[in-house]
């Protein structure tokens, strides 16, 4: 069994200068492919239950289905909650075996964001599990937009919240397609320097890919999410799939086609976060 927490798999990060991917996964064909790109690639990873796959498969059967997985993989695999929203999410993915929970206070005043976050902390710390905040909202392509991480509120909320690991804005989007931004060099440097918990980027698919192996290397940051450009690798593997037989209906047969090509992307991405 490598069931690991999100401490487990990061602690060694920091240590050794490397990152590690948190993927963000829909539903079983993603998730499979995930940790076979792992196990291929001899790297660990973190496998994230985030909102839109909350809505659609319920808590208690993703965590059976991340700890399924996490038990015949030869890598250690993290059963994660991304976006948690309230007390009530996070106690659920604790109860339901999830092992690593995101507690996301970002849009709430400094001070609530703390207390709420230290709480839930607190909680999973007293179920042997690991805990993610974020201070500094990270926006969404065509959405809301970011507010930057201030490093001395950085520094406040990773001292008092206890947090694991802490998820930062600096420059970073979810949802976006491409990779022509790149991260606030100044503003990482400037946290990091007042902080010594693990940094976190969400929306990491917008990161140049050799920026997010500089940082996995010679920063703090341990741990990038990465969900649109694998999404986008699996609807064009599925499309393709759909149109090569408009005759064929079984999706079991289908949805194999995935497989393949999201495993290749993906080891890409598990690439680019290695160490020296």
């Amino acid at each position: 069994m490598t069931l690991a927490t999100l401490s487990d798999v990061i602690q060694p990060a920091l240590k050794h200068g490397y990152a590690v991917a948190g993927l963000v996964t829909l539903g079983w064909e993603d998730m499979r492919a995930f940790v076979a790109a792992a196990e291929a690639e001899e790297v660990p990873v973190i496998l994230q239950a985030g909102p839109s796959c909350r809505e659609h498969t319920p808590l208690p059967i993703l965590g059976r289905m991340f700890r399924h997985l996490a038990e015949n993989a030869t890598v250690p695999v993290v059963a994660h909650l991304d976006h948690g929203y309230t007390a009530e999410d996070c106690r659920i993915a604790i109860d339901s075996g999830f092992t690593s929970v995101m507690f996301d206070g970002s849009r709430k005043p400094l001070t609530e964001n703390i207390g709420q976050t230290a709480a839930i902390v607190q909680m999973a710390h007293q179920a042997g599990v690991s805990c993610e905040g974020e201070i500094g909202f990270v926006g969404y392509s065509g959405g809301e937009t970011s507010a930057g991480t201030d490093p001395e509120e950085a520094a406040q909320f990773a001292r008092d919240t206890g947090v694991d690991a802490m998820a930062i804005s600096v420059g970073n989007v979810h949802l976006q397609q491409d990779k022509e931004g790149g991260l606030d060099m100044d503003r990482i440097r400037a946290i990091e320097a007042v902080t010594s918990v693990p940094l976190v980027i969400h929306g990491g698919s917008g990161v140049p890919v050799a920026q997010r192996t500089a940082l996995a290397r010679t920063s703090s940051i341990c741990k990038f999410n990465i969900g649109t450009e694998l999404r986008m690798v699996f609807g064009q593997a599925l499309r393709h799939a759909v149109n090569a037989d408009p005759t064929r209906f079984d999706r079991v047969q289908i949805l194999k086609e995935t497989h393949d090509p999201v495993v290749a992307a993906t080891r890409r991405v598990l690439q680019a976060f290695k160490g020296a």
